[in-house]
């Protein structure tokens, strides 16, 4: 089997919310989505996809992303898809860093690979574990009692986690709205829920201790990315009373050893375009499982297509070290592809179907912006 053609797709993916708010003003009223479709020698045809959340959260955005692809899809060509570490190594060997463009095509690689031999993904990841995967939501910065109430609609949804947004400017409210916001989305906590507290890099060791200080006590949440450094959160890390897991630090291998190895936190998102894929996200998770850090499986954002990689990453991860999957599908108002998990029971179940078991609605993507065949 090897790759006879590669298409590249570009849909842009408006917020399902209208304006999605992040820490330090950051604000986001849709996504630029990079859709590949790679197409093997014999007919089978794969799907990925990397949506970058704007360019203010990493070293990422949706030009650079299709830039990337197309800097590595000539050198692909003729390759087989089912190798994915090979396709890795030439994907390294075209283009130095650049995970989101990379993602994508591995995506679609996996796809492929899955019906080439008849699996789901997950299959093929290690195995799914066969329990219900919880989903988290994605709870935009806003009012204390805003923010409350979104907490209220996706726990009557089935949502088990929360990530709630925080990072506040001192012109804002600061720490101080900041740790009014924990407290309102922790107020009608239910058993079995879970809540990370999530700063996107917005807060400085000084900030972060005092909306800590501010807290009521006996709220059980985690802090997640806290600050923008490493050099910040080990500080803040040495004087934090609750634990901290972290995201926007960790995007590679050696990220995430350091991560370990300097005791910087308990837990990671691992977020598959962020790191490269479902490759590089499988690599991600091993050394996570081996070190005892729990992984919450995400993406930065994304429709269907990146929820379906997702699902199938979270879905061999088993259940004491996983955290919460973040369902991208809730967070944008298209529809790319059909992908049969629906949250029931607290949770999703991966479809039984060869690949990651989508049908893309290629009307929705339009006419692929660049083919290399």
């Amino acid at each position: 089997m090897k790759i006879e053609k590669i298409e590249l797709y570009q849909r842009d993916l408006p917020y399902a919310g209208g304006v999605y708010r992040l820490s330090g003003g950051r604000e986001y009223r849709s996504f630029d989505g990079s859709f590949v479709r790679v197409v093997t020698d014999d007919g089978i045809e794969g799907w990925g996809e990397s949506t970058p959340f704007g360019s203010t959260y990493i070293a990422a955005h949706g030009l650079g992303a299709r830039s990337g692809i197309a800097e590595i899809a000539p050198w692909l060509l003729g390759r087989d898809p089912r190798q994915v570490d090979r396709v890795n190594e030439a994907m390294d060997a075209a283009l130095v860093g650049h995970n989101h463009a990379k993602s994508a095509i591995d995506l679609a690689c996996w796809d492929v690979f899955g019906k080439s031999v008849g699996l789901p993904v997950c299959e093929l990841l290690g195995g799914s574990t066969g329990d219900r995967l919880p989903m988290i939501s994605s709870i935009y910065a806003g009012t204390p009692a805003e923010m409350r109430e979104r907490v209220a609609q996706h726990r009557e949804q089935g949502y088990l986690g929360h990530s709630i947004k925080i990072g506040a400017l001192d012109a804002e409210g600061g720490p101080a709205l900041d740790a009014e916001r924990i407290a309102a989305c922790l107020a009608d906590r239910r058993p079995g829920e879970f809540f990370l507290a999530d700063a996107n890099g917005g807060l400085t060791p000084e900030t972060g201790l005092r909306m800590l200080r501010m807290l009521p006590d006996g709220l059980d949440f985690v802090l997640e990315a806290p600050c923008r450094t490493w050099r910040e959160t080990l500080s803040l890390r040495q004087r934090c009373p609750v634990p901290i897991v972290l995201d926007e630090l960790v995007q590679h291998e050696d990220d995430l050893i350091t991560m370990i190895t300097r005791d910087a936190a308990d837990g990671m998102g691992l977020k598959v375009s962020k790191v490269g894929g479902l490759t590089r996200g499988r690599r991600h998770r091993d050394i996570a499982l081996a070190s005892g850090v729990t992984v919450s499986v995400q993406d930065t954002v994304g429709s269907t297509i990146a929820f379906a990689a997702v699902a199938h990453l979270a879905a061999t991860v088993p259940k004491h070290a996983l955290r919460c999957v973040l369902d991208s599908r809730d967070m944008v108002s298209v529809e790319t592809a059909a992908f049969d998990a629906p949250i029931t029971d607290g949770g999703v179940l991966v479809p039984d179907r060869p690949g990651l078991g989508i049908d893309v609605h290629v009307e929705e993507l339009g006419e692929p912006v660049e083919v290399w065949s």
